[in-house]
């Protein structure tokens, strides 16, 4: 059964800009943001408190912070990988955050250089400080339908992952499928094994669409039960340790098709798409959404 309402996390001032080349300039992510306010999103991921010297597009987390319009009802969560990013964002004002793993072993130690135990062990003080303070916290687990360097991930690891990162106090648990391989019949038994030991309301679908499926894997994960979507305005992103894929699915895609569906988001699409058209042309690059295209005559 459908849903009536569903929540899009905007990633693309985070995840999407990334691992841009080019260093973006700080007014334009902060304008990026406020854009994304403007158009009813609910929740806009807006940086990642990370060393520069690993992610030196987002060195100015703290200048973004300051500098963008926080709108009431909105929230705006950042990444931490530790407990130093963990106060970096607090010192900032981030009421939210969100921490990162893997469920391949592989992609783990290529990614941040640490087992995925490791990983889970480093940032459990943040979970508990966070819990402390009364932060929400969200958990991404990448890789859930397959890596770049060990090919498939058994579903086992995924829910295991997964599971753990519940039981440690994530209230929200992020499913990624980091290449973008995942078809609409893999999803689906993975979300169906991950909600036996998590809560379905707890669960988000995050997709790339390096293949053309994100829009498939997502409407077989809401017929399952998922009620929240990632994904990253003009279709941002990709990932720096992942050969040959491409960025997220298009905000303007998902809030196009679940708009044709009759689903509510609260998104208002035209400014989705100005937005998005913007964005790329602030990018120098074409916008990846297939219905900023479409509309823009692109």
């Amino acid at each position: 059964m459908l849903p009536n309402h569903v929540r899009i996390v905007e990633v693309g001032a985070r995840d999407g800009l990334q691992n841009e080349k080019t260093v973006i300039p700080t007014p334009v992510k902060i304008e990026l943001i406020d854009r994304l306010s403007a158009c009813g999103l609910e929740t806009i991921e807006a940086t990642s408190f990370v060393s520069p010297k690993w992610v030196p597009q987002l060195a100015d987390a703290e200048e973004v912070y300051a500098g963008i319009t926080r709108k009431p009802g909105v929230d705006y969560p950042a990444l931490v990988p530790n407990m130093r990013g963990y106060e970096r964002a607090r010192a900032a004002g981030v009421a939210s955050i969100a921490v990162f793993t893997a469920a391949s072993e592989a992609f783990n130690q290529k990614n941040i250089n640490a087992s995925i135990d490791e990983s889970i062990e480093r940032f459990r003080p943040v979970l508990e400080r966070a819990r402390a303070e009364g932060v929400r916290v969200r958990g991404y687990v990448s890789t859930v339908l397959g890596c770049p360097y060990q090919g498939e991930v058994p579903v086992s690891d995924v829910v295991r992952v997964s599971k753990r990162l519940y039981e440690l106090g994530c209230d929200e648990i992020s499913l990624g499928d980091t290449i973008g391989v995942g078809t609409p019949v893999k999803a689906r038994a993975m979300l169906h094994a991950v909600s036996h030991e998590v809560p379905m309301k707890a669960l988000a679908v995050h997709f790339h669409d390096t293949y053309d499926q994100a829009l498939a894997n997502i409407l077989v994960c809401l017929e399952e039960g998922v009620r929240v979507v990632d994904s990253s305005v003009s279709g941002t992103g990709g990932c720096p340790y992942a050969k040959g894929a491409t960025g997220n699915v298009a905000s303007e895609d998902v809030a196009y098709m679940l708009q044709g569906m009759g689903i509510e988001t609260g998104v208002d699409l035209d400014k989705l798409i100005e937005t998005g058209w913007w964005l790329a042309r602030q990018l120098g690059k074409p916008t990846s959404s297939r219905v900023t295209r479409a509309r823009m005559g692109e």
